[in-house]
């Protein structure tokens, strides 16, 4: 009888142990499931990759070099993988942006108002991509627009301009005559009236931003009409202008960059426009699952454009043709438009 008990004692308990094992096992197959899925997941999970396309080469024009480089220092920093598309004409453009769809990237960004056309189109092709264009605007569902307030930096390059210039004269050689471009002229002829309204503006246009030969040309017609400042705003256009100014012992205002690092004796201010920072938010945001789809505006307020020696310092010295006591004007006039003392109008 002692020897039956002990052997269903024996029983019961190895029972029990296979039955709390067998109750483990599937906790732990559950457990181990979940881990290994966790596991699996975190180990398939791949870096974003996101594509910048452009609508021509990079080359010199500090537009897209800018933007290219706060590109790729945002998928360095947020661990994306990121790849910079050069084009070399509109219909090699939209291969590259259809190029990108069909390799499937997570994100697709571009930029100006050369990429509108294209984008608008492979947008509304592919509803389920994410896209992003810098410096326009594209009414698509799955468009991010960034746009910048160029008429506030502008004012301030216009202020500067008549607070420096001795003949009262003062060019803008400008690449064409388009709705963006106009908020450069507009801001910087308000600017300009605002601080000196005795002051002639002269405004010629080059009709491409490529043209650096046509830059110089108009920048010294400017010159010989009496104009001891003139401002670039044609992107590689402006390399003409600054040639000119040094040829004449003049004066000239960059764009985009700090151009005054070329040549500080004649380039002497520059009109920031950020859109290194830009790209790399649009980057971050995408990454860190911030990112939506619509349009952003960057100006003064937000860091998006500004003025060196007065929204930002440089590397380059003060020219004494411009001078501290300018310069801590325009930095009042910068914020009373952060204020809304100041507002700049936008062309009509």
């Amino acid at each position: 009888m002692k020897k039956t008990i002990a052997v269903l004692l024996t029983l019961f308990v190895a029972i029990t142990v296979l039955a709390a094992c067998g109750g483990n096992g599937k906790a732990n197959d559950s457990s181990n499931n979940a881990t290994d899925k966790g596991a699996g997941a975190g180990e398939k999970a791949e870096k974003k990759r996101i594509a910048l396309v452009l609508p021509e080469k990079v080359g010199v024009n500090p537009f897209f070099v800018s933007m290219d480089e706060g590109f790729k220092r945002a998928g360095e920093e947020f661990g994306a993988e990121v790849k910079t598309i050069e084009s070399t004409d509109p219909a090699a453009f939209e291969q590259n942006l259809r190029a990108t769809v069909a390799e499937n990237y997570d994100l697709i960004i571009t930029a100006t108002f050369q990429a509108e056309d294209a984008l608008n189109k492979v947008a509304a092709e592919n509803p389920k991509k994410s896209f992003a264009i810098i410096d326009t605007v594209v009414d698509q569902p799955n468009v991010r627009s960034v746009v910048f307030r160029e008429q506030e930096a502008a004012y301030l390059l216009g202020a500067a301009a008549g607070l420096s210039t001795k003949t009262n004269v003062v060019g803008a050689v400008v690449a064409m005559d388009t709705p963006l471009l106009k908020k450069y002229t507009y801001g910087f002829e308000q600017g300009l009236a605002s601080t000196n309204p005795d002051a002639k503006l002269l405004l010629n246009y080059i009709g491409s931003f490529n043209d650096s030969a046509k830059g110089k040309e108009l920048a010294l017609l400017q010159y010989s009409q009496k104009a001891d400042i003139v401002a670039g705003m044609a992107a590689i256009g402006d390399l003409g202008v600054f040639e000119a100014a040094k040829e004449k012992g003049l004066y000239a205002f960059g764009q985009d960059i700090d151009r005054t690092v070329l040549d500080p004796e004649h380039i002497v201010l520059s009109q920031l426009k950020g859109t290194d920072a830009v790209a790399y938010e649009t980057v971050k945001a995408f990454v860190s699952g911030d990112f939506a789809f619509n349009v952003s505006d960057y100006g003064l307020k937000e860091s998006g454009v500004g003025l060196t020696f007065v929204t930002r310092d440089s590397e380059s010295p003060l020219s004494p043709f411009v001078g501290q006591e300018t310069v801590d004007k325009v930095k009042a006039i910068a914020e009373d438009i952060i204020s809304g003392a100041i507002v700049v109008k936008k062309p009509e």
